[in-house]
Protein backbone atom coordinates (compact mmCIF):
# COMPACT_ATOMS: atom_id res chain seq x y z
CA UNK A 1 0.00 0.00 0.00
CA UNK A 2 1.40 3.41 -0.97
CA UNK A 3 1.76 6.21 1.53
CA UNK A 4 0.46 9.62 0.58
CA UNK A 5 3.91 11.18 0.20
CA UNK A 6 4.91 8.51 -2.33
CA UNK A 7 1.99 9.52 -4.50
CA UNK A 8 2.87 13.20 -4.06
CA UNK A 9 6.39 12.59 -5.36
CA UNK A 10 4.91 11.03 -8.50
CA UNK A 11 2.42 13.83 -9.08
CA UNK A 12 4.58 16.91 -8.53
CA UNK A 13 6.95 16.10 -11.39
CA UNK A 14 3.98 16.44 -13.77
CA UNK A 15 3.86 20.21 -14.16
CA UNK A 16 0.33 21.63 -14.31
CA UNK A 17 0.41 25.44 -14.10
CA UNK A 18 -2.90 27.07 -14.96
CA UNK A 19 -2.90 30.15 -17.19
CA UNK A 20 -4.99 33.16 -16.21
CA UNK A 21 -4.54 34.69 -19.67
CA UNK A 22 -5.98 31.69 -21.47
CA UNK A 23 -9.45 31.60 -22.95
CA UNK A 24 -9.73 27.79 -22.92
CA UNK A 25 -11.11 25.32 -20.37
CA UNK A 26 -8.94 24.02 -18.89
CA UNK A 27 -6.67 27.02 -19.15
CA UNK A 28 -3.64 24.81 -19.90
CA UNK A 29 -3.52 21.51 -21.76
CA UNK A 30 -0.87 20.13 -19.40
CA UNK A 31 -3.51 19.62 -16.72
CA UNK A 32 -4.82 16.70 -18.77
CA UNK A 33 -1.41 15.01 -18.37
CA UNK A 34 -2.01 14.56 -14.66
CA UNK A 35 -5.74 13.95 -15.06
CA UNK A 36 -5.14 10.94 -17.32
CA UNK A 37 -2.68 9.46 -14.81
CA UNK A 38 -5.22 9.92 -12.02
CA UNK A 39 -8.01 8.49 -14.14
CA UNK A 40 -6.14 5.21 -14.49
CA UNK A 41 -5.18 5.15 -10.83
CA UNK A 42 -8.78 5.69 -9.75
CA UNK A 43 -9.89 2.74 -11.86
CA UNK A 44 -7.11 0.57 -10.41
CA UNK A 45 -8.25 1.47 -6.90
CA UNK A 46 -11.73 0.17 -7.67
CA UNK A 47 -13.63 3.43 -8.01
CA UNK A 48 -16.71 3.25 -10.21
CA UNK A 49 -18.19 5.76 -12.65
CA UNK A 50 -14.74 7.21 -13.29
CA UNK A 51 -15.18 9.96 -15.85
CA UNK A 52 -12.76 12.56 -17.21
CA UNK A 53 -14.76 15.17 -19.10
CA UNK A 54 -13.76 17.52 -21.90
CA UNK A 55 -13.04 20.35 -19.45
CA UNK A 56 -10.58 18.24 -17.38
CA UNK A 57 -12.88 17.52 -14.44
CA UNK A 58 -12.33 14.02 -13.11
CA UNK A 59 -15.04 12.21 -11.14
CA UNK A 60 -15.35 8.83 -9.46
CA UNK A 61 -17.42 7.03 -6.82
CA UNK A 62 -16.93 4.38 -4.17
CA UNK A 63 -20.32 2.71 -3.60
CA UNK A 64 -21.38 2.27 0.02
CA UNK A 65 -20.67 -0.82 2.06
CA UNK A 66 -23.74 -3.07 2.00
CA UNK A 67 -26.28 -1.79 4.50
CA UNK A 68 -24.88 1.75 4.53
CA UNK A 69 -26.37 2.92 1.24
CA UNK A 70 -28.69 5.43 2.94
CA UNK A 71 -25.93 7.24 4.78
CA UNK A 72 -25.03 10.75 3.53
CA UNK A 73 -22.91 10.75 0.38
CA UNK A 74 -19.65 12.48 1.32
CA UNK A 75 -17.32 13.96 -1.27
CA UNK A 76 -13.61 14.73 -1.27
CA UNK A 77 -12.20 17.27 -3.74
CA UNK A 78 -8.70 18.53 -4.65
CA UNK A 79 -7.36 20.52 -7.58
CA UNK A 80 -4.80 19.44 -10.16
CA UNK A 81 -3.40 22.79 -11.27
CA UNK A 82 -0.65 24.82 -9.63
CA UNK A 83 0.26 28.47 -9.79
CA UNK A 84 2.30 29.47 -12.82
CA UNK A 85 4.94 31.30 -10.76
CA UNK A 86 8.20 29.38 -10.26
CA UNK A 87 6.93 26.60 -12.51
CA UNK A 88 8.79 27.08 -15.79
CA UNK A 89 11.09 24.04 -15.61
CA UNK A 90 11.26 20.55 -14.12
CA UNK A 91 10.34 20.19 -10.45
CA UNK A 92 12.84 18.21 -8.39
CA UNK A 93 11.47 17.29 -4.95
CA UNK A 94 13.96 16.77 -2.14
CA UNK A 95 13.38 14.66 1.01
CA UNK A 96 15.17 15.65 4.20
CA UNK A 97 14.81 12.91 6.82
CA UNK A 98 14.92 13.69 10.53
CA UNK A 99 14.85 17.44 9.89
CA UNK A 100 16.69 19.25 12.70
CA UNK A 101 14.40 22.30 12.90
CA UNK A 102 17.17 24.66 11.79
CA UNK A 103 17.92 26.55 8.57
CA UNK A 104 17.75 24.26 5.55
CA UNK A 105 19.38 24.99 2.18
CA UNK A 106 17.11 24.38 -0.81
CA UNK A 107 19.41 22.54 -3.21
CA UNK A 108 21.98 24.81 -4.83
CA UNK A 109 19.51 27.65 -5.36
CA UNK A 110 20.99 29.92 -2.72
CA UNK A 111 17.64 29.99 -0.93
CA UNK A 112 16.98 28.39 2.43
CA UNK A 113 14.10 27.66 4.77
CA UNK A 114 14.71 29.58 7.97
CA UNK A 115 12.86 29.33 11.31
CA UNK A 116 13.33 33.10 11.58
CA UNK A 117 10.99 33.51 8.62
CA UNK A 118 8.82 30.44 9.11
CA UNK A 119 8.34 30.08 12.85
CA UNK A 120 6.51 26.74 12.58
CA UNK A 121 9.67 24.98 11.34
CA UNK A 122 10.85 24.36 14.90
CA UNK A 123 7.71 22.28 15.42
CA UNK A 124 8.62 20.06 12.44
CA UNK A 125 11.85 18.88 14.03
CA UNK A 126 12.30 15.12 13.63
CA UNK A 127 9.95 14.85 10.67
CA UNK A 128 10.74 14.08 7.05
CA UNK A 129 10.51 17.35 5.13
CA UNK A 130 9.68 17.53 1.42
CA UNK A 131 10.76 20.63 -0.51
CA UNK A 132 11.72 21.62 -4.04
CA UNK A 133 15.31 22.46 -4.94
CA UNK A 134 14.49 26.15 -4.45
CA UNK A 135 14.17 27.00 -8.13
CA UNK A 136 10.50 25.99 -8.48
CA UNK A 137 7.38 25.50 -6.42
CA UNK A 138 6.90 22.03 -4.98
CA UNK A 139 3.29 21.60 -6.12
CA UNK A 140 1.90 20.23 -2.88
CA UNK A 141 -0.85 22.80 -3.42
CA UNK A 142 -2.84 20.84 -4.19
CA UNK A 143 -1.27 17.57 -5.27
CA UNK A 144 -0.92 16.70 -1.60
CA UNK A 145 -4.72 16.78 -1.37
CA UNK A 146 -5.01 14.46 -4.36
CA UNK A 147 -2.45 12.06 -2.88
CA UNK A 148 -4.22 12.02 0.48
CA UNK A 149 -7.65 11.36 -1.00
CA UNK A 150 -6.45 8.43 -3.11
CA UNK A 151 -4.42 7.03 -0.22
CA UNK A 152 -7.56 7.18 1.91
CA UNK A 153 -9.51 5.32 -0.81
CA UNK A 154 -6.81 2.64 -0.99
CA UNK A 155 -6.87 2.14 2.78
CA UNK A 156 -10.65 1.84 2.77
CA UNK A 157 -10.44 -0.82 0.07
CA UNK A 158 -7.50 -2.73 1.53
CA UNK A 159 -8.74 -2.68 5.13
CA UNK A 160 -12.43 -3.07 4.19
CA UNK A 161 -13.44 -0.09 6.31
CA UNK A 162 -17.25 0.31 6.40
CA UNK A 163 -18.37 3.49 4.66
CA UNK A 164 -21.34 5.26 3.18
CA UNK A 165 -21.40 6.50 -0.43
CA UNK A 166 -18.16 8.32 -1.25
CA UNK A 167 -17.52 10.68 -4.14
CA UNK A 168 -14.15 11.89 -5.44
CA UNK A 169 -13.38 14.77 -7.82
CA UNK A 170 -10.23 16.46 -9.05
CA UNK A 171 -10.60 19.85 -10.69
CA UNK A 172 -8.62 22.18 -12.98
CA UNK A 173 -7.97 25.92 -12.75
CA UNK A 174 -8.52 26.47 -9.03
CA UNK A 175 -5.52 28.76 -8.82
CA UNK A 176 -7.07 31.23 -11.26
CA UNK A 177 -10.46 31.11 -9.53
CA UNK A 178 -12.26 29.11 -12.22
CA UNK A 179 -12.26 25.63 -10.66
CA UNK A 180 -15.99 25.43 -9.91
CA UNK A 181 -17.13 27.01 -13.18
CA UNK A 182 -17.79 23.73 -14.99
CA UNK A 183 -18.05 21.45 -11.93
CA UNK A 184 -21.01 19.10 -12.36
CA UNK A 185 -22.55 18.89 -8.88
CA UNK A 186 -25.19 16.43 -10.05
CA UNK A 187 -22.67 14.04 -11.61
CA UNK A 188 -20.45 14.31 -8.54
CA UNK A 189 -23.36 13.00 -6.49
CA UNK A 190 -22.36 14.07 -2.97
CA UNK A 191 -24.69 15.55 -0.34
CA UNK A 192 -21.75 17.26 1.36
CA UNK A 193 -18.06 17.52 0.58
CA UNK A 194 -14.67 18.62 1.82
CA UNK A 195 -11.86 20.13 -0.19
CA UNK A 196 -8.40 18.99 0.93
CA UNK A 197 -6.61 22.21 0.05
CA UNK A 198 -5.48 23.77 3.33
CA UNK A 199 -2.20 24.11 5.12
CA UNK A 200 -1.32 22.49 8.46
CA UNK A 201 -2.87 19.12 9.24
CA UNK A 202 -5.89 19.67 11.47
CA UNK A 203 -6.98 22.90 9.79
CA UNK A 204 -10.75 23.18 9.36
CA UNK A 205 -11.88 26.19 7.38
CA UNK A 206 -15.37 27.34 6.50
CA UNK A 207 -15.07 31.13 6.69
CA UNK A 208 -13.41 32.63 3.65
CA UNK A 209 -13.03 36.04 2.11
CA UNK A 210 -15.61 37.75 -0.01
CA UNK A 211 -13.54 38.57 -3.06
CA UNK A 212 -13.41 40.71 -6.18
CA UNK A 213 -10.92 42.11 -8.64
CA UNK A 214 -10.60 45.85 -9.19
CA UNK A 215 -8.99 47.51 -12.20
CA UNK A 216 -8.40 51.22 -12.62
CA UNK A 217 -7.78 52.35 -16.20
CA UNK A 218 -6.33 55.86 -16.38
CA UNK A 219 -6.41 57.96 -19.55
CA UNK A 220 -3.86 60.76 -19.57
CA UNK A 221 -3.44 63.85 -21.73
CA UNK A 222 0.02 63.75 -23.25
CA UNK A 223 1.61 66.90 -24.66
CA UNK A 224 5.21 68.06 -25.00
CA UNK A 225 6.58 68.47 -21.47
CA UNK A 226 7.91 71.89 -22.39
CA UNK A 227 4.38 73.15 -22.91
CA UNK A 228 2.58 70.97 -20.39
CA UNK A 229 1.68 73.75 -17.92
CA UNK A 230 -1.96 73.30 -16.81
CA UNK A 231 -2.49 70.98 -19.79
CA UNK A 232 -0.68 67.67 -19.30
CA UNK A 233 -2.36 64.90 -17.32
CA UNK A 234 0.27 62.26 -16.57
CA UNK A 235 -1.64 58.97 -16.29
CA UNK A 236 1.14 57.32 -14.27
CA UNK A 237 1.05 60.11 -11.68
CA UNK A 238 -2.74 59.85 -11.45
CA UNK A 239 -2.37 56.10 -10.89
CA UNK A 240 0.10 56.77 -8.08
CA UNK A 241 -2.37 59.22 -6.57
CA UNK A 242 -5.13 56.61 -6.69
CA UNK A 243 -3.03 54.14 -4.74
CA UNK A 244 -2.10 56.80 -2.19
CA UNK A 245 -5.80 57.27 -1.38
CA UNK A 246 -6.14 53.69 -0.14
CA UNK A 247 -5.49 52.91 3.56
CA UNK A 248 -1.75 52.27 3.79
CA UNK A 249 -1.94 49.48 6.38
CA UNK A 250 -4.85 47.60 4.79
CA UNK A 251 -2.58 45.40 2.68
CA UNK A 252 -1.72 41.70 3.05
CA UNK A 253 1.42 42.62 4.99
CA UNK A 254 -0.53 44.67 7.51
CA UNK A 255 -3.54 42.42 8.14
CA UNK A 256 -4.35 39.02 9.63
CA UNK A 257 -7.24 36.83 10.80
CA UNK A 258 -10.55 38.31 9.73
CA UNK A 259 -9.05 41.62 8.60
CA UNK A 260 -9.57 42.50 4.95
CA UNK A 261 -7.26 44.25 2.50
CA UNK A 262 -6.60 45.90 -0.85
CA UNK A 263 -3.75 44.15 -2.66
CA UNK A 264 -2.05 45.83 -5.61
CA UNK A 265 -1.27 42.92 -7.93
CA UNK A 266 0.27 44.84 -10.83
CA UNK A 267 0.69 48.29 -12.28
CA UNK A 268 1.78 49.61 -15.65
CA UNK A 269 1.78 52.96 -17.31
CA UNK A 270 3.25 55.88 -19.16
CA UNK A 271 2.20 59.46 -19.52
CA UNK A 272 -0.69 58.71 -21.85
CA UNK A 273 -2.26 55.75 -20.05
CA UNK A 274 -1.87 53.60 -16.97
CA UNK A 275 -3.50 50.66 -15.24
CA UNK A 276 -3.71 49.39 -11.66
CA UNK A 277 -4.91 45.87 -10.84
CA UNK A 278 -6.04 44.95 -7.32
CA UNK A 279 -7.70 42.13 -5.52
CA UNK A 280 -10.05 43.16 -2.71
CA UNK A 281 -10.88 40.90 0.23
CA UNK A 282 -12.95 40.93 3.43
CA UNK A 283 -14.69 38.26 5.52
CA UNK A 284 -17.45 40.63 6.59
CA UNK A 285 -19.94 41.19 3.78
CA UNK A 286 -20.80 44.75 4.86
CA UNK A 287 -17.12 45.69 5.14
CA UNK A 288 -16.52 44.15 1.73
CA UNK A 289 -19.24 46.31 0.18
CA UNK A 290 -17.73 49.34 1.94
CA UNK A 291 -14.36 48.58 0.35
CA UNK A 292 -15.95 48.58 -3.09
CA UNK A 293 -17.69 51.86 -2.26
CA UNK A 294 -14.30 53.34 -1.34
CA UNK A 295 -12.96 52.41 -4.77
CA UNK A 296 -16.03 53.92 -6.47
CA UNK A 297 -15.56 57.12 -4.47
CA UNK A 298 -11.93 57.32 -5.60
CA UNK A 299 -13.04 56.95 -9.21
CA UNK A 300 -15.64 59.70 -8.74
CA UNK A 301 -13.24 62.14 -7.06
CA UNK A 302 -10.43 61.52 -9.54
CA UNK A 303 -12.74 62.28 -12.43
CA UNK A 304 -13.99 65.42 -10.65
CA UNK A 305 -10.38 66.54 -10.23
CA UNK A 306 -8.88 65.53 -13.58
CA UNK A 307 -11.87 65.50 -15.91
CA UNK A 308 -14.65 63.04 -16.60
CA UNK A 309 -13.42 59.87 -18.29
CA UNK A 310 -9.89 60.12 -16.92
CA UNK A 311 -10.39 57.18 -14.55
CA UNK A 312 -12.50 54.09 -15.15
CA UNK A 313 -13.02 51.48 -12.43
CA UNK A 314 -14.00 47.91 -13.28
CA UNK A 315 -15.05 45.55 -10.47
CA UNK A 316 -15.24 41.80 -11.13
CA UNK A 317 -16.84 39.58 -8.48
CA UNK A 318 -14.93 36.40 -7.65
CA UNK A 319 -16.42 34.50 -4.70
CA UNK A 320 -18.41 34.85 -1.47
CA UNK A 321 -17.94 33.78 2.14
CA UNK A 322 -19.25 30.21 2.42
CA UNK A 323 -19.91 30.65 6.16
CA UNK A 324 -23.52 31.61 5.47
CA UNK A 325 -24.06 28.26 3.72
CA UNK A 326 -22.12 26.11 6.21
CA UNK A 327 -24.10 27.69 9.07
CA UNK A 328 -26.99 25.44 8.04
CA UNK A 329 -24.93 22.22 8.24
CA UNK A 330 -22.45 22.68 11.07
CA UNK A 331 -22.23 18.89 11.45
CA UNK A 332 -19.54 19.17 8.76
CA UNK A 333 -17.40 21.20 11.15
CA UNK A 334 -18.33 19.24 14.28
CA UNK A 335 -17.48 15.93 12.61
CA UNK A 336 -14.21 17.33 11.24
CA UNK A 337 -13.22 18.42 14.76
CA UNK A 338 -14.06 14.98 16.15
CA UNK A 339 -12.16 13.34 13.30
CA UNK A 340 -9.06 15.38 14.15
CA UNK A 341 -9.29 14.41 17.81
CA UNK A 342 -9.77 10.73 16.92
CA UNK A 343 -6.67 10.94 14.71
CA UNK A 344 -4.60 12.56 17.46
CA UNK A 345 -4.50 15.93 15.70
CA UNK A 346 -5.38 19.26 17.30
CA UNK A 347 -8.35 20.82 15.44
CA UNK A 348 -7.51 24.30 14.13
CA UNK A 349 -10.71 26.10 13.11
CA UNK A 350 -9.36 29.11 11.25
CA UNK A 351 -10.69 31.61 8.71
CA UNK A 352 -9.31 31.19 5.20
CA UNK A 353 -7.37 34.23 4.09
CA UNK A 354 -8.17 33.32 0.52
CA UNK A 355 -10.61 31.01 -1.19
CA UNK A 356 -11.01 27.42 -2.36
CA UNK A 357 -13.20 25.60 -4.84
CA UNK A 358 -15.47 24.90 -1.89
CA UNK A 359 -16.42 28.56 -1.56
CA UNK A 360 -18.19 28.64 -4.90
CA UNK A 361 -19.38 25.03 -4.72
CA UNK A 362 -21.15 25.82 -1.44
CA UNK A 363 -23.21 28.43 -3.27
CA UNK A 364 -23.91 25.88 -6.03
CA UNK A 365 -25.69 23.61 -3.54
CA UNK A 366 -22.73 21.53 -2.30
CA UNK A 367 -21.69 22.65 1.20
CA UNK A 368 -17.92 22.21 1.15
CA UNK A 369 -15.53 23.32 3.93
CA UNK A 370 -11.77 22.93 3.62
CA UNK A 371 -9.29 20.66 5.42
CA UNK A 372 -5.53 20.97 5.91
CA UNK A 373 -3.11 18.79 3.96
CA UNK A 374 0.03 19.31 6.07
CA UNK A 375 1.68 21.83 3.75
CA UNK A 376 3.18 25.29 4.27
CA UNK A 377 4.37 28.39 2.35
CA UNK A 378 2.43 27.65 -0.83
CA UNK A 379 2.85 29.56 -4.13
CA UNK A 380 6.61 29.98 -4.05
CA UNK A 381 9.99 28.23 -3.86
CA UNK A 382 9.77 27.92 -0.05
CA UNK A 383 6.79 25.56 -0.24
CA UNK A 384 7.19 22.49 1.97
CA UNK A 385 5.26 19.63 3.52
CA UNK A 386 6.06 16.71 5.80
CA UNK A 387 5.53 13.00 5.32
CA UNK A 388 4.02 12.76 8.80
CA UNK A 389 1.67 15.67 8.22
CA UNK A 390 0.32 14.01 5.10
CA UNK A 391 -0.20 10.74 7.00
CA UNK A 392 -2.21 12.63 9.62
CA UNK A 393 -4.32 14.33 6.93
CA UNK A 394 -5.19 10.88 5.56
CA UNK A 395 -6.19 9.71 9.04
CA UNK A 396 -8.44 12.74 9.53
CA UNK A 397 -10.23 12.09 6.23
CA UNK A 398 -10.66 8.40 7.17
CA UNK A 399 -12.17 9.38 10.51
CA UNK A 400 -14.67 11.62 8.73
CA UNK A 401 -15.67 8.67 6.57
CA UNK A 402 -16.13 6.52 9.69
CA UNK A 403 -18.22 9.16 11.46
CA UNK A 404 -20.63 9.56 8.54
CA UNK A 405 -20.97 5.77 8.30
CA UNK A 406 -22.34 5.59 11.86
Amino acid sequence: MKRAYERLLEYVVVRTPSDENSGTVPSSECQFDLARILEQEMKQLGLSDVHLDEHCYLYGKLPATEGLETKPAIGFIAHMDTVADFCDHDIKPILTENYDGEELALGDSGLSLSPETFGHLKGLKGRTLITSDGTTILGADDKAGIAEILTMIEKIQEEKIPHGPLCVAFTPDEEIGLGPDHFNVEEFGADYAYTLDGDTEGEIQYENFNACKARFDVKGFNVHPGSGKDTMINASLVAMEINSLLPGMETPRGTEGYEGFYHLMSMSGECGEAQLNYIVRDHNKDYFEARKDTLRLIEKNMNAKWGEGTVTLTLTEQYQNMAEIIAGCMHLIDNAKTACENAGVTPLVLPIRGGTDGCQLSFKGLPCPNLGTGGHAYHGPYEHITVEGMDKAVEVALEIVRLYAK
